[in-house]
Order: C-alpha cells, then sequence, then structure tokens
C-alpha cells in the first residue's frame, strides 16, 4: 500500500515537474554563443545571475521531491523482495534419495552370421 501511495507522489510529481520545466523561458545561447554566436559576451560565456523566480524555484522543489521519493521507493521496494536461493528447501540430508536400481535390459537375442558369398575360382592364364 505504501509503495503504491509513494509511486502515485512520484509520478505527479514528474508530471508537475515536466509541465514546469516546458514552461520555462530559455536561456538562449549556450554553447554557440560562446564560440562566436551572438552575444558573445562574459556573461553568455559564464552565465547571468537570474533572480529566482517561482517556475525556477518549483522545478528545483520538483526535482528534490523526485529524487526523494524515488529513493524512499528503491528503499522499500528492496526490502520487500529478499532473493531466494533456488536449492532452499530443497536439500535435507536425512531424506538423501537413494540410487535408483539399475533397469533390467531384455536377454540378447542372438544373430545368425550373413551369408557368405560364392567362392569363384581364380582367372587362370
Amino acid at each position: 500500500m505504501l509503495i503504491k501511495f509513494l509511486l502515485i507522489l512520484l509520478i505527479a510529481d514528474s508530471i508537475l515537474l515536466m509541465g514546469v520545466i516546458l514552461l520555462q523561458a530559455g536561456k538562449g545561447g549556450g554553447v554557440a554563443a560562446s564560440f562566436g554566436g551572438a552575444g558573445s559576451s562574459a556573461d553568455a560565456l559564464l552565465g547571468s545571475r537570474q533572480a529566482g523566480n517561482l517556475l525556477t524555484r518549483t522545478s528545483w522543489w520538483g526535482g528534490g521531491v523526485f529524487l526523494f521519493l524515488a529513493f524512499l521507493l528503491s528503499l522499500t521496494s528492496t526490502s520487500a523482495r529478499r532473493p531466494a536461493s533456488i536449492l532452499e528447501g530443497q536439500f535435507n540430508p536425512q531424506s538423501a534419495p537413494t540410487a535408483p536400481a539399475p533397469a533390467q535390459l531384455p536377454p540378447a537375442i542372438p544373430l545368425e552370421p550373413a551369408a557368405t558369398p560364392p567362392q569363384t575360382p581364380p582367372p587362370q592364364p
């Protein structure tokens, strides 16, 4: 029940996070501006400090909540399922199986020898 609740929260947070990130305005320039593109000043190279508006703060908080929920889900899912050995409960020394009796073969049927071809005398010169 807890895992389903955390998973629903994680999915809702990821949808909210996608929407908030897509609503933000692009900074522009990027790597192209630092290599002689438009606006190759120090601000474009190092980035300018923007005031933290509602969208950027929401994206930071959403990312933090996403990481926290993913961490909690990983902790709860590993404790719920413990890998079991294939051999667990299979071997019991007190009830070891005995060796099966050898299979009885039917008696051998003698084969008749194959008929030998008639001998022809060697040609005379």
